[in-house]
């Protein structure tokens, strides 16, 4: 991993400009790492290496912005599954990755953001065009047939970033692809808190007005984060349709949050 070396405790004495500057300098070389590797070295690996080569960039990206992970419950159990999260910031992938490796559902936007984009899309994201019914359908038939081939993927059914302190209402159209595949879903809740005070933290929050560059600067400049990964209990189709799927997994989204 590229970027220069400080010991910890001139880190401490530094401004936060600084300590933002520094971190966000090496992040961005984690990042152009992360892309090579997904481009040159990770087609020759099988899906388990690749996992677990996700899972280690990603645990030490968030190291990269002193964010510790705690992680509660299991990410998934054998087989298909689908991780249905609420949304709060632009590190939630890395944090989700961090917790347990997946295929990604995202909006189009994503794809565009400097370097992270690319690397969603090396990384075998799923984009979706919130604005077109037709490519949500074309979405959806992709995520089926993902999840009959055995794989985990994650979707942000708030279709947004929320404020951080609430769950907003879940759109029902992807569950659609746990319906057709009578695949499982495993609810997950995602905060982020101050790793002194234990207080929520609302540094990551990426809404309205925000940019991604202000939200990265934030986050880079708090003096120490814990991002939180709550894993709840599978919930199997059982002949719900996607409403009912999406109602329910958002009752225990919320719940995991409590």
């Amino acid at each position: 991993m590229g970027g220069f070396f400080l010991p910890t405790g001139a880190i401490a004495l530094m401004p936060n400009p600084l300590i933002a500057t520094w971190r966000l300098t090496r992040l961005s070389t984690h990042l152009l790492g992360g892309l090579l590797t997904l481009r040159w070295r990770f087609p020759g690996w099988t899906m388990a290496r690749q996992q677990e080569e996700i899972q280690t960039w990603a645990h030490a990206a968030l190291g990269l912005l002193a964010i510790e992970l705690r992680v509660i419950g299991q990410p998934q159990g054998a087989g298909a599954m689908l991780r249905a999260a609420n949304h709060v910031s632009w590190l939630d992938i890395l944090v989700l990755q961090a917790a347990g490796p997946s295929r990604f559902v995202a909006k189009a936007e994503v794809r565009q953001w400097p370097l992270m984009g690319r690397l969603a899309a090396n990384a075998g994201t799923l984009f979706i065009s919130r604005e077109s019914p037709r490519d949500a359908l074309r979405v959806v038939h992709q995520m089926a047939e993902h999840l009959k081939a055995g794989e985990t993927l994650t979707i942000f059914p708030e279709g947004t970033t929320s404020n951080g302190q609430q769950v907003l209402p879940f759109h029902a159209n992807l569950f659609q692809a746990a319906v057709s595949a009578d695949a499982p879903v495993l609810p997950t809740a995602l905060q982020f808190v101050d790793r002194a005070s234990g207080q929520l933290s609302l540094a990551p929050i990426y809404i309205d007005d925000d940019t991604l560059l202000q939200s990265m600067w934030r986050t880079a400049s708090h003096p120490g984060l814990r991002a939180e990964v709550r894993f709840g209990e599978v919930q199997r189709p059982n002949g719900r349709d996607r409403r009912a799927l999406a109602r329910d997994a958002r009752s225990a989204v919320e719940a995991l949050r409590g």
